[in-house]
């Protein structure tokens, strides 16, 4: 009965994370989770008690992903440049399989910042943290540019994950089919592993 359990509740955060991503917080219903996992609407209630439960979890799941994924890459005993390279790789593999990820994290702190925010410092501390260390480290070697951490991920995060966003306006202006804009991905992806690490480490 226990692994009937576990995986009708798995199945429930499955679907919830495929209907979040498309429709957003606002835009879902109880019913729409319940739909899209083949399950009775009461289920829902009975393992996560409210929408807004259910969807903090989603939530946590998706930037814990990220999160784990990068403090991995930062804790490998690899050099600086080579982990700033894992850093846009990763996230430029996190937003070919999840294209609506970005947007749908930025609507949903915009419209919930106050307890988003409070939901994922765990993560965001211990990442920033890592990495502020690691930079401020070569900073006083002399082998990196002085940067702050706060400037440089956004400079990495935006440049891969603007071409995702605007992926439709990307193959309308370049008329492009959509194995054309994933060529078009990679060539951007070099693109800014060569201008990032170039500032960086050629200054």
């Amino acid at each position: 009965m226990k692994c009937i359990n576990q995986s009708s509740e798995e199945k429930l955060k499955d679907a919830a994370k495929s209907v979040f991503l498309k429709k957003g917080f606002t835009g879902t219903t109880a019913r729409d989770i319940a739909d899209a996992a083949g399950m009775n609407i009461a289920l829902t209630n009975y393992y996560f008690r409210s929408k807004e439960k259910l969807f903090i979890e989603i939530f946590k799941d998706l930037f814990s992903i990220y999160c784990t994924n990068t403090l991995k890459i930062i804790d490998q005993p690899i050099s600086l440049k080579e982990k700033i390279i894992e850093i846009i790789e990763e996230d430029y593999r996190m937003m070919r399989q999840e294209p609506t990820l970005v947007l749908f994290i930025m609507n949903e702190i915009h419209r919930d910042c106050e307890n988003l925010l409070s939901e994922i410092s765990m993560y965001k501390e211990l990442l920033s943290r890592k990495l502020i260390g690691l930079i401020q480290e070569e900073v006083k070697r002399g082998g990196i540019r002085n940067i702050e951490p706060e400037h440089l991920m956004p400079i990495i995060l935006g440049s891969i994950q603007f071409i995702f966003v605007g992926k439709k306006m990307h193959m309308k202006m370049h008329n492009m089919s959509e194995s054309e804009f994933y060529e078009y991905t990679e060539t951007h992806k070099n693109h800014v592993i060569g201008m990032v690490t170039n500032y960086l480490f050629n200054s």
